[in-house]
């Protein structure tokens, strides 16, 4: 039995897909064709020799009425297709009260039980003289004796093998139409499997993500009447999108990156070539080139810190706790106007705000804070106030500076995006793409806006709990 099963395992193993699922679904069909074939055979026969047994139980009624005052013997020898006089004879329940010529019907010793009353009656086939078939029943007569009626069964026995013969065709021509059915099954549910095997095949040999699976027409916008495999191809079509959008984030970043880069690059370089020719300069000239270097070099690696952050495109998980926002809030102004003494910082925290918390990681959060303060003060003319409002469903930050262009609002948080006004100004076009990375990381969002009466205006929609 087990090496039967290990055989049928490596067969499994060693046939595809669409093979196996057309076999199991011929084998299926199959089995239901040959099943009703059979159970209609067995009624088919039950209810031709159902009927032959009635005649006999009408004959042997017809016997017993026309012949009760007769003894053992043969009544009539002539059997008759389903009709009456059938063969007929009377047996004692003992031998030795047998007539003297030969019964027609064979004798059993059943048919010497039936006629003491230690048997009930009975239907027996038999053959007749001349070898033709027949159907016998045996049932009692009197005291001590039982009477036997036969017919031939030429008829029965005809439609019997004509049944067997028409269901045989007919399950044979199942089985063929199942395997059909089955094969068309395979490859109709599994075409779109194929394609999209054939489609991560492409896509890993030419490493192209912008390849699609053909889906049925009219199912695109359906989902509540897609099949299985036509949700998954859409659901693979999906996740191709994605894999090409990321992969062109990622080329963008890159891109970028080696631009924003390559400035600052260069002028660490000809600063560094610079002193190493220190001899030749000045001491005022050697510190001028020396405090370049150092501001190049944190600019540099601010630069690439901040890459390294957008990157990962999500935010670290650990160490979530509450974080209470309003002393959050006031920290990063505190910070801020350190940062920018010219510039004045107002904080605003609603009543019923003073005690908000929120799950997230408290350092990341202040940089959010600190890169929208940073963003407001940098546009902010001097005198002008950046003002912080926090109320119990979002957090505010407004500038009064020249405001956000509306060409420049789709655009305000793509990664090196620097609208016109702003490229003259320091700064690498990254602090507002975190601020929005982070603020998703949290459940948060964060838009932007044209402030009433001019600025800017950036609104850091909470979580609700």
């Amino acid at each position: 039995m087990s090496a039967r099963r290990g055989l049928g395992a490596r067969w499994r193993r060693r046939r595809p897909l669409r093979t196996r699922l057309a076999v199991a679904a011929a084998a299926a069909v199959a089995l239901v064709a040959v099943g009703v074939c059979a159970a209609a055979f067995f009624v088919i026969r039950f209810k031709l020799y159902q009927q032959l047994d009635q005649n006999l139980a009408q004959s042997a009624t017809l016997t017993v009425q026309q012949h009760r005052d007769e003894g053992p013997g043969v009544m009539a020898g002539e059997c008759r297709f389903l009709g009456a006089p059938a063969c007929s004879q009377i047996v004692p329940a003992d031998s030795a009260d047998d007539p003297a010529e030969p019964y027609l019907l064979p004798v059993s010793g059943a048919t010497r039980e039936v006629a003491a009353g230690r048997r009930a009656p009975y239907y027996a086939s038999f053959t007749l003289p001349g070898g033709r078939p027949g159907r016998m029943y045996t049932t009692t007569f009197g005291d001590g004796e039982a009477v036997q009626v036969a017919l031939r069964a030429d008829i029965a026995e005809r439609g019997v093998r004509q049944a067997a013969t028409l269901l045989a065709a007919v399950g044979g021509a199942g089985v063929l139409l199942s395997a059909v059915g089955g094969y068309w099954v395979s490859r109709t549910g599994l075409a779109p499997i194929t394609r999209l095997t054939a489609t991560a095949e492409r896509i890993a040999a030419t490493r192209d993500a912008r390849h699609r699976i053909e889906l049925p027409p009219g199912r695109e916008g359906d989902d509540g009447r897609q099949d299985e495999v036509t949700r998954l191809a859409a659901t693979f079509n999906t996740m191709l999108a994605e894999l090409e959008e990321s992969v062109a984030a990622r080329r963008r970043l890159v891109a970028d990156a080696s631009h924003e880069l390559r400035t600052p690059l260069t002028a660490l370089r000809t600063n560094a070539e610079l002193l190493a020719k220190a001899d030749r300069l000045t001491a005022a000239q050697r510190e001028r080139a020396a405090g370049a270097l150092g501001r190049q070099l944190r600019e540099v690696t601010g630069l690439v810190n901040d890459l390294i952050e957008l990157a990962r495109e999500e935010e670290p998980q650990p160490l979530l706790e509450e974080v209470r926002l309003a002393p959050l809030a006031a920290h990063a102004v505190d910070a801020a106007r350190g940062h920018w003494p010219a510039v004045p910082f107002t904080l605003q925290v609603a009543p019923e705000a003073a005690d908000l918390s929120v799950p997230g990681v408290p350092a990341r959060l202040s940089r959010l804070l600190t890169n929208l303060l940073d963003n407001a003060a940098k546009f902010s003319p001097p005198g002008a106030p950046v003002e912080l409002t926090l109320t119990p469903w979002e957090l505010t930050v407004r500038d009064h500076g020249p405001g956000i262009a509306e060409e420049d609002l789709p655009h305000v948080f793509d990664r090196f995006y620097r609208a016109e006004k702003a490229r003259a100004m320091p700064g690498s076009g990254l602090g507002l793409a975190m601020a929005r990375q982070i603020a998703h990381a949290h459940g948060a969002e964060l838009t932007a806006e044209r402030a009433p009466g001019g600025g800017a205006l950036f609104r850091l929609a909470l979580p609700t709990s």
